[in-house]
């Protein structure tokens, strides 16, 4: 089945049973089966705690899990995250506590490190999720073999009966459609056909992944965990994720380092800190809002508090031997009685420590710091680019983006000297300093501690300046002596940046610089770069720093290549402003859903016969056929063909061939529309 409906996006501090409102453009594959009450709690976590060896990780924790809800669940690294769905999925045991599910909820857990089966191809694989399909599929041509062997036997009604349940039950679990769904989510996570016979076991660790999420979304569970399902997928995969995700009907809980995805499909945000959880009404930003005066509240009757606490103490001291010492002793035994009752605030307000990025001040800068004239760039028969002319000024954040493989990296190597473009031209001032940050950096020398990277930055740095600085950045005491390979990628990330800062740049090339990252190390980085004084140059896929950072965007598709004059927000709805105006001119009266891959245009076919059509004639083309399909499908309910094993076998030959040639108009039709 497939729906046309918007993107769900959660009204700004509105609780998840309130309307949400709609954003136009949006149409995922919606699941089958029923829709789920918002109200209605999925999964209860009661007083639950849990530790490993001597380290708790949670403690009393408290939380409901609606169906009909979508929450993002948030936290430094390392707060036990990934530990809470490990519990909620059944994979691992409370050590206090109970975790209740409700009666038939199938939860579906996607894990940074997916569990896939090595020896089969990608198809296969992800196919998997429909073998109960096959196997009735398989039981309907046993059945029909059957029929056609006793076509005169007493026992033929019976088993045209059982024919007919078993199809309606195929029917409607949708198995005449099962490969559609299969093609349309591995095309909107990025593979081809052509990817489809590739052994799982000669795949890379992203396309694993994204192999596990395709798995997982066809296998339509009612209840999803996701930890961190944007790893390893680019733009047009995100949005397309996201699209998906706003269609389907039963709960979810994401964790997730993409905070534009949190804003866009997010009810609420479950805060993790301190062992115990937090629950925010709505997304991510208003939860960026509501922490922060939530610390300024606390902090403030934290402050009051221990002032009037100062004074009480302070006159109980003076007066309680003095002539007041009766209303001393008095004031001595409320404020004892009060604080026992738990009435002041005593503890200051934990706040999570952050990353403290400074840069010093940048060189005077000509008013044009990059000028790209017709510039090209391909690789035999593989362009990346062509005729990219365009200027970067100075001070200005100019942000590149756009799906994998169309150049971005390349085009910052070419600005950095390292590649020759196969055309055109580009001039970088050449007496400024650039600082660049590589998104796959060259390994770290084994050898050398944090320290060490640090005075290799800076020469003259001693051990002590060395330390002081790593400070800033979080790290401290003896690790700072530890080699660089033994940190997370997080970690190494955040040396890295120190090193680059060290050197001072006028100009920052910035390859993902967010990748890695925690959320407020990217929101200490976001604010940082916003404070440089010199330019910056930032190819990212993180659309919520584009949306705080950058003035200017250039987004680089395959051959084709725009700049737009704002962030990423503004791009989106520039775009969906000439979609939708597009769509007005070519609506027919017909609607027709769009394909499931969003903004992803398949491939076109150099040799296709629909080519030359226009979009009526390609919608007459598709309602034809659409109905030729129908009418081959009602020929099952026929006994005379059921009991004849050639026709049958010549009806699913002809219904295998029109699903075809359906799906090649559709295709035609889709790309038409994307081209407007």
């Amino acid at each position: 089945m497939y729906l046309s409906r918007g993107l769900v996006k959660p009204v700004p501090g509105g609780p998840p049973s309130r309307p949400r409102e709609v954003v136009p453009g949006a149409h995922p594959f919606v699941t089958q089966g029923i829709l789920y009450d918002g109200g209605m709690a999925a999964i209860t976590i009661q007083g639950v705690s849990k530790q490993f060896g001597t380290q708790v990780v949670l403690e009393d924790l408290t939380l409901d899990l609606h169906t009909g809800e979508t929450v993002g669940l948030v936290g430094a690294n390392g707060v036990g995250k990934t530990t809470l769905f490990r519990l909620v999925a059944g994979e691992i045991p409370p050590d206090k506590g109970t975790i209740t599910r409700s009666r038939g909820l199938d939860i579906g857990y996607l894990k940074q490190e997916p569990e896939i089966q090595l020896g089969r191809t990608l198809h296969d694989e992800v196919g998997s999720v429909f073998d109960e399909l096959l196997a009735l599929e398989q039981r309907l041509h046993a059945l029909a073999d059957e029929i056609a062997a006793r076509a005169d036997d007493l026992g033929l009604p019976e088993l045209m009966k059982t024919y007919d349940r078993i199809n309606t039950q195929f029917i409607a679990a949708g198995g005449h459609s099962f490969e559609t769904k299969l093609n349309e989510v591995l095309g909107g996570l990025g593979f081809s056909p052509a990817d489809y016979a590739t052994p799982m076991a000669t795949l890379s660790g992203g396309q694993k992944c994204r192999a596990a999420l395709a798995r997982l979304l066809l296998a339509e569970r009612r209840f999803l965990l996701l930890d961190e399902p944007t790893n390893h997928l680019d733009l047009d995969a995100v949005r397309w994720l996201e699209k998906f995700l706003a269609g389907h009907h039963g709960g979810a809980v994401i964790i997730s380092h993409d905070r534009y995805l949190l804003d866009r499909l997010c009810d609420r945000i479950v805060e993790l800190e301190g062992r115990r959880v937090t629950s925010f009404p709505g997304n991510y930003s208003n939860y960026a809002k509501a922490r922060e005066i939530r610390v300024l509240t606390a902090q403030r009757q934290y402050e009051k508090d221990q002032a009037f606490i100062e004074k009480e103490r302070t006159f109980i001291e003076k007066q309680v031997y003095g002539q007041r010492s009766k209303e001393a002793r008095g004031r001595r035994t409320r404020l004892e009685r009060r604080l026992k009752a738990g009435e002041f605030v005593t503890e200051a307000p934990r706040s999570q420590r952050k990353a403290v990025i400074r840069f010093q001040p940048a060189a005077d800068q000509d008013a044009t710091v990059l000028r790209c004239d017709e510039l090209c760039m391909s690789f035999g028969d593989n362009v990346l680019f062509t005729n990219l002319t365009g200027q970067v000024y100075a001070g200005e954040r100019f942000g590149i983006t756009g799906p994998n493989g169309t150049g971005k990296t390349t085009l910052l190597r070419i600005i950095l000297g390292d590649v020759a473009p196969t055309g055109g031209e580009f001039v970088l001032d050449p007496k400024l300093r650039v600082g660049y940050y590589a998104q796959e950096p060259a390994e770290p020398d084994p050898t050398h501690t944090l320290v060490d990277e640090i005075r290799a930055a800076r020469e003259g740095f001693s051990e002590q300046d060395a330390r002081s600085y790593l400070g800033r950045y979080l790290f401290s005491g003896d690790e700072v002596f530890k080699p660089i390979g033994s940190f997370s990628g997080g970690e190494q990330s955040r040396v890295r940046l120190a090193a680059l800062i060290l050197q001072e740049p006028d100009v920052l090339i910035l390859d993902e610089p967010t990748n890695h990252l925690d959320i407020p190390t990217r929101e200490v980085l976001e604010d940082a770069l916003s404070e440089f004084p010199g330019t910056v140059v930032v190819v990212s896929h993180d659309r919520y720093f584009l949306d705080r950072l950058v003035s200017r965007l250039l987004v680089i598709r395959r051959e084709e290549h725009a700049v737009y004059p704002g962030n990423y927000s503004f791009y989106i709805e520039q775009i969906e402003q000439e979609r939708a105006a597009a769509k007005a001119v070519v609506e027919p009266a017909r609607k027709r859903p769009r394909r499931l891959s969003g903004d992803r245009p398949t491939p076109k076919s150099k040799s296709s016969p629909f080519d030359r059509l226009s979009i009526e004639e390609l919608e007459a083309i598709l309602v034809e056929r659409e109905d030729a399909l129908a009418a081959l499908h009602e020929q099952f309910a026929d006994p005379e063909i059921l009991r004849d094993p050639q026709a049958l076998a010549e009806l699913r030959e002809k219904i295998t061939h029109a699903t075809e040639d359906l799906a090649e108009v559709d295709t035609a039709w889709q790309e038409r529309v994307d081209s407007l």
